[in-house]
């Protein structure tokens, strides 16, 4: 059970992690990547979520509410290449 709970652990701190990392990321090249690995992680965290028997909603709403902000980041770096 320890083990379980441990990894479950280790997985939101992961998420949570590249998250953070894009989120304040200022180096506008390497902006990119760090949305990248982030989704990735959270979409990876969300199909666990789905496949578990536990009950995750306040997890599951964070996931949601991190991918809508990297999609508003990546929509934002789209605008400033255009207006250059």
């Amino acid at each position: 059970m320890y083990t379980t709970q441990h990894h479950s652990s280790a997985r939101v701190a992961s998420w949570h992690q590249l998250y953070h990392a894009a989120l304040f990321e200022t180096d506008r090249r390497e902006l990119p990547r760090r949305i990248t690995a982030a989704e990735s992680a959270i979409t990876q965290r969300a199909q666990e979520l789905f496949n578990s028997s536990a009950d995750n909603i306040e997890e599951d709403e964070a996931l949601d509410d991190a991918m809508y902000a990297l999609q508003a980041l990546q929509n934002s770096l789209a605008y400033e290449k255009q207006a250059a």
